[in-house]
């Protein structure tokens, strides 16, 4: 049922109250958390740190993000915590941009930072202006509004700023509306090429007259290539890729020494790129069909390509004139897309050998999460009546899917039992789980970032011992979550906390308790704080004694570096944090022992967790496995053998799957016969 933009205003203003009242947050602030993280996810920009600055001489900025391209994310917001919808005009559009345009002309060239308090987010965001004056190659300035844009308002064409290339994004409420409510649960990318480059590309079509399915072979300029990806970044690549390139974030030399030495063979020699869209527009002209324009164009495959061209025309000021590169477009309709574009991505990329953690959303372990979210019912918490349930979202959107088809008292019903603030996402998910297992500096690099950090540690984990993500590990994780959000809450009511660096306070706060509980050779007892859904007291004054610690020292960072944020990233500062241990340990009071659970009884309590995990997966492969008719299995067994593509052990356990039900496998070969049905959809055979 969709939902007209008053409601969605006020729906998303009832949030915004619930969550700073819940995170012990300023609404603005909690506004600039909501709007980033939806812009996050969804590839408009890598990552967000909130700078709040306003100056009486027209001054503003609200948040900012730098990437490793030299792109500088400022945004602007237009909140005044309004009770009705209201008009955003152009005036106001027009002073929001100046003022923004001139926090940053300012920090450039009129050394702002020096009249700046020397500890707040603002001063840091001036300096690094200031220092990386040279780097800045583009600016984007983006203004985030509770109101509706006027309809006056077309398109900001581009700038400069202080002699930097700048664009202008406008991110009003209805833009939000549209994009939580469009079934791909990101905004469409539109390329128009004639407008961009004069020209159309160059195509064939390959989908043999079929209406079911469109796909087109393309030869894509270099140059043109290049161009697209300086402009959406990392919007262009599909989620899968993207995670893929954070994880492997250098320039391909194979690539490079291609482009540099033997451009003409760039078509030969490289394998092209994969990708898919939604729509496309053609023309015939003298040379043939042309495609002039591309709705939602994504790169499934050959990320690393489009990104090495524009990084070695950027760094090595190579010339792309020479370079074509092939590419395979297919026409997915939105409403196939959720279900064809990750198997486009999985098989186009398994000839790289990039593991299955890459393709997250469709991995086993995200799936097994689902499953437990929506069966697990969450003890009461204190002075409720009623369990409820943690929401794990491991495709975008799931959330609101869920009530999409809901009569007004279903959807009552299922937010009773599903609370929003009780809805978890793949990324805050690394997040709670990277603080305490890995480093603190990874899950301050950004979402995108932490997230391929983490998805490469599971895929590895999963594949050693998939038994160990069970109940007890879903269990534990929203204890994280809990005792995660609990800390933002703590941090934000103390005296000292000056409204700034939240994000990397709480994460090196949970990161030592991390390493003083190891060190003792103790956990945490998260068993305790799920069935209590909540922190106990001497957790908390923990908590705010370590956290009070942490921020003294982040706020003295190694010289050179003014920027709090970014020494927050830097390997050195969990360095420092952990030659100082000691320290830590002596803050921590007597009483929080008891909030421990001893080394050995947190490994039975793990092996306990593990071996019930077996059973369920037996039992679980069991029920695929006989759900599928011996007539097929006698296919899948022809098909890979005629390819050679079988171990002895599969085909001695298929032979048994192709006389069910006169013969019955076990529960380890089932679970031999579902990796074979992954080898079997991967050489084109109909299982499902």
């Amino acid at each position: 049922m969709e939902t007209t933009a008053d409601e969605f205003f006020h729906d998303f203003r009832q949030d915004l109250l619930a969550g700073a009242e819940a995170n012990g947050s300023f609404l603005l602030a909690e506004f600039m958390g909501v709007v980033s993280r939806e812009l996050t996810e969804t590839g408009f920009t890598e990552g967000f740190e909130f700078a709040h600055y306003r100056a009486k001489r027209g001054m503003r900025v609200d948040g900012y993000w730098f990437n490793d391209e030299g792109v500088l994310n400022l945004f602007v917001a237009d909140f005044d915590s309004r009770t009705e919808l209201a008009s955003l005009t152009r005036t106001d559009v027009d002073t929001a941009f100046k003022r923004v345009v001139n926090f940053f002309d300012a920090s450039l060239r009129k050394n702002l930072a020096a009249d700046l308090e020397i500890t707040s987010p603002e001063y840091g965001l001036a300096r690094q202006i200031a220092d990386r004056k040279s780097r800045i190659r583009h600016l984007n300035l983006i203004l985030v509004s509770e109101r509706t844009l006027s309809d006056r308002i077309q398109a900001l064409p581009d700038a400069e700023t202080a002699g930097i290339a700048t664009s202008f994004h406008i991110w009003d409420i209805s833009r939000l509306h549209r994009q939580r409510s469009s079934r791909s649960h990101k905004e469409a990318l539109d390329l128009d090429f004639e407008a961009m480059f004069g020209t159309g590309i160059p195509c064939l079509p390959a989908h043999l007259g079929t209406d079911a399915y469109q796909s087109y072979l393309v030869v894509m300029p270099g140059p043109i290539l290049s161009s697209i990806y300086e402009k959406f970044g990392a919007r262009l690549l599909e989620q899968n890729v993207r995670t893929f390139l954070q994880a492997r974030a250098r320039v391909n030399q194979g690539i490079r020494t291609t482009i540099m030495t033997e451009p003409g063979m760039f078509f030969a020699y490289n394998n092209g790129i994969t990708a898919t869209a939604q729509g496309v527009a053609t023309k015939r002209t003298r040379d043939g069909l042309q495609i002039t324009r591309i709705t939602d164009l994504q790169i499934v495959n050959g990320g690393q390509t489009t990104a090495s061209l524009f990084h070695t025309r950027r760094k090595d000021k190579a010339d792309l004139t020479q370079i074509f590169v092939q590419m395979k477009l297919s026409i997915i309709d939105s409403d196939k897309s959720e279900k064809v574009v990750p198997r486009i991505s999985e098989y186009a990329n398994t000839q790289n050998r990039v593991q299955a953690a890459d393709f997250f959303s469709n991995h086993a372990y995200h799936i097994r999460m689902e499953e437990f979210s929506r069966r697990l019912w969450a003890p009461a918490g204190k002075g409720a009546q009623r369990e409820t349930k943690w929401f794990y979202e491991r495709a975008r959107g799931q959330y609101a899917d869920a009530q999409a088809k809901l009569t007004l008292a279903e959807q009552k019903r299922f937010k009773a039992e599903n609370p929003k603030p009780q809805m978890l996402t793949k990324t805050d998910l690394a997040k709670f789980e990277n603080v305490w297992d890995e480093h603190p500096r990874y899950v301050n690099l950004g979402a995108e970032k932490n997230f391929a950090r983490y998805a490469a540690r599971i895929g590895k984990e999963w594949d050693k011992s998939s038994d160990s993500f069970n109940e007890a590990y879903f269990k534990r994780a929203v204890a994280r979550g809990i005792i995660f959000r609990a800390t933002e809450r703590i941090v934000s009511a103390q005296p000292w906390y000056n409204n700034g660096y939240r994000a990397n306070i709480v994460s090196y706060t949970l990161a030592v308790l991390s390493e003083l509980t190891r060190r003792r050779e103790k956990s945490l007892d998260f068993q305790r704080v799920w069935s209590a859904q909540a922190i106990s007291p001497i957790l908390e004054s923990t908590i705010a004694i370590v956290a009070s610690r942490v921020n003294d020292d982040l706020l003295r960072p190694m010289q050179g570096i003014s920027n709090i944020s970014e020494w927050a990233k830097r390997e050195a500062c969990w360095t420092r944090m952990l030659e100082n241990m000691d320290e830590f340990a002596d803050l921590l009071p007597d009483e929080f022992d008891g909030e421990c659970l001893s080394r050995d009884d947190h490994l039975s309590e793990k092996r306990a967790a593990r071996n019930t995990q077996k059973v369920d997966n037996g039992i679980e492969a069991q029920t695929k496995v006989f759900a599928i008719p011996a007539s097929k299995w006698i296919v899948i067994h022809d098909t890979l053998a005629s390819k050679r593509l079988l171990t002895p052990k599969e085909i001695g356990v298929l032979k048994i799957a192709m006389q069910i039900p006169m013969k019955i496998p076990t529960d380890r070969q089932c679970v031999v016969l579902l990796d074979t049905i992954k080898k079997a959809r991967g050489e084109g055979v109909a299982v499902d």
